[in-house]
């Protein structure tokens, strides 16, 4: 056999492999896209979240493109076994590296998963308080009331307690007044009946309750508690308190403030 021969039985299916590897990366590239595209219409169809349908549509085209490429690389004849050894290290040293960026994450995966808020809810969360703007895979980004932007790792949200104050279509409005001692509780009640009437903006299912809480020490404290549409809870506690002000002030019931007596005794003196 000439060097020739020797080169050509060589080379020949050497090239063989590079071209079976490179029509089955060229194959399985479109087939990962493919595949990860009908698991995103899948998801679409189940109503996931957008944000996490996109991203787990990346993960899976990612995942078997990976795996087109180990088998690409091992019809080339490469030790593939060794690889994935190196690529598995790797894959531990960075997810020790970010552990915490892990969190976030899988900590984002649950908070769109399981929705326990949603863009535009006004929520407590993570030690502060504020409007949804947006839910990402690693953060949450809120708005407070006096319009400052927070951002607030996932994990942190997930760590702590969520109180979603916009859930709900209705909310219950829980107001406090004390009347005097001297002055008559049907009265009283029936001032603060006649001011919830005449608020049209409160639901008249449950109906409202207006009930002695306790004796304080300088007054008869009294609970209103009406119910109203969450979106209008702030505007309707204003004008209620402004209002009860006034109507107990023309019923001339008083409410009561801390006052304190003082009492001076002067000492005879010694004869």
């Amino acid at each position: 056999m000439t060097n020739m021969e020797s080169l050509s039985a060589l080379v020949v299916p050497f090239l063989i492999n590079v071209a079976a590897a490179a029509l089955i990366f060229v194959v399985g590239l479109l087939i990962a896209g493919r595949l990860a595209n009908l698991a995103a219409k899948v998801m679409e169809k189940k109503k996931v979240d957008s944000t996490l349908v996109s991203f787990l549509r990346k993960i899976c085209f990612y995942a078997l493109l990976v795996v087109v490429i180990i088998i690409a690389l091992n019809k080339l004849g490469l030790n593939t076994a060794s690889l994935l050894a190196v690529v598995g290290a790797a894959g531990l040293a960075v997810g020790l590296a970010l552990k915490d960026s892990l969190r976030n994450f899988a900590s984002g995966v649950m908070l769109i998963l399981f929705r326990p808020f949603r863009v535009n809810d006004y929520v407590q969360a993570g030690g502060t308080a504020g409007t949804v703007k947006e839910i990402s895979i690693f953060s949450t980004e809120l708005t407070t009331p006096d319009n400052q932007q927070v951002i607030v790792p996932n994990s942190i949200i997930m760590d702590n307690v969520i109180t979603n104050v916009t859930a709900h279509d209705t909310r219950r409005l829980d107001l406090a007044v004390g009347i005097g001692y001297g002055d008559d509780i049907a009265k009283s009640k029936e001032v603060l009946a006649g001011i919830l009437k005449n608020e049209p903006r409160i639901l008249p299912e449950p109906a409202p309750v207006i009930a002695v809480a306790e004796l304080g020490d300088s007054s008869v404290n009294l609970v209103i508690r009406p119910w109203v549409r969450t979106g209008e809870y702030w505007a309707i506690r204003f004008d209620l308190i402004e209002r009860i002000k006034q109507e107990l002030d023309r019923a001339e019931i008083t409410i009561p403030f801390p006052q304190r007596d003082i009492h001076l005794y002067q000492e005879k003196e010694a004869a």
